[in-house]
This record gives structure tokens, sequence and C-alpha cells, in this order.
């Protein structure tokens, strides 16, 4: 699972300006918020597993923004793909575009992250009082920083598998200073990648119910 194609659901858009960041954004019918995904391990938009997640969540009636936050330049350079500044800084940059973007304005912004995405999207989200909720899948929100947990109020759901005991750990422990409305999932049987058969579907339940619930306290 390495590369997708975009959806027919989905339009292919640019953002960022000179970066030229290359994203899919898929917009439902009366979608009730716009999910922005932050990949992990030098992952993008072409990332089989969160195209996938994201179509399941555009089912369930939710936006999805699925982009680079690397230029192809910056991509080279590996020490890029683990600065979670830097990655962060990408996310308030979709932030920013979406709320400027006709199409996206009206909906309010959640987080989907991914291993060391997850932490990018706690530190993007740290402070931000424009996002809605953060769901981080396997991920590492240990790498977003001691403040960022402190300060993060979005509700955030942490998912991770029962045979990666490692993350497990380091999930408690990012949960344990965290502040805001939090949950930690644990799906069985499933390991970093949840390439197990059904838990990639489990995750998407737990997303897809996190964000809904979060999205609709957000608009009352």
């Amino acid at each position: 699972m390495n590369a997708a194609l975009p959806q027919p659901d989905c339009s292919e858009v640019t953002l960022g300006g000179t970066l030229g960041l290359k994203a899919f954004l898929g917009v439902p019918a009366g979608a009730k918020g716009l999910v922005i995904f932050a990949h992990g391990s030098g992952s993008g938009r072409m990332s089989l597993r969160n195209n996938y997640v994201a179509q399941r969540l555009r089912h369930a009636g939710l936006s999805t923004l699925l982009l680079d936050l690397l230029s192809p330049i910056e991509e080279a350079d590996r020490r890029n793909v683990f600065d979670i500044g830097l990655l962060a800084s990408r996310l308030r940059l979709a932030v920013d575009w979406a709320a400027a973007n006709p199409t996206t304005s009206g909906l309010s912004p959640a987080y989907f992250g991914a291993s060391t995405g997850g932490g990018a999207a706690i530190r993007a989200a740290a402070g931000d009082p424009r996002i809605a909720a953060v769901v981080s899948r396997g991920g590492r929100p240990g790498l977003a920083g001691a403040d960022a947990l402190m300060q993060l109020r979005a509700p955030t759901l942490l998912v991770v598998g029962s045979l990666h005991g490692i993350v497990i750990d380091l999930n408690q422990a990012a949960a344990s200073a965290m502040r805001c409305e939090h949950h930690l999932a644990i799906v069985p049987g499933a390991g970093h990648l949840f390439e197990e058969p059904g838990t990639l579907d489990q995750i998407v339940e737990l997303a897809s119910a996190w964000f809904l619930h979060h999205l609709r306290e957000n608009t009352s």
C-alpha cells in the first residue's frame, strides 16, 4: 500500500503559493466539516491507506484534504520528513487555504494524523481554536512536544494497534500530559500499519464517529 490515484469524487488542487503543494480535495454534498490529513514518514497525498480512510470519511459526510506536506525538493532531504515544526506549519497553511477557499470556507477543520503525522497534527492544533478535533492513527503524539500537548484544546482521539506495544506506551504517556478532552483506543489484533483484515475499517469507524460528534458540537 504505497500509492493511490485520486477518487472520482475528488479534485486536485494546489496550495502554498510558490511551494506548489499538491492535494486531493473531496467535498460531499452537505459536508459537515473538513478533515485535513497529516501523513507520516514521508508519505503524501498518494498514500493508499489514507486515501481509503478519506474515501470512507466522505461517505460519512465529511470533506477531506490529502496534501503533500513537503515540496519535491524538500522531500529529497530526509531530515524534513521528521521536522515536526515544518510539517505543522504546512498543516496550518492548509487550514488558512481552506478558510479562504469558497468551497471549504464554511467548514470547520479537523486533523487526521498518521505515524509522525500524529505529532505534526497535534503541534499544528495546539493554540489554534479553529481546529474542531484531532485523530492520530498509530501516531507519535509525543513528537509534538510537551508544550503542545499541554496547550492542545481540540478533542483528540489516539488510536493504536494492540500488537504495537511501544507505541501504546508512547501514546499513554502523551495522553497523560494532555489537558483537553482525549481518549486512547486500542484496536485488537492490529499492528503499526493496520494491515490486518478489518483493522483499517475499525479506524474509519472510530475516526468518523469522533469527527462527527465534535464537529456537531463545534457548530451548535
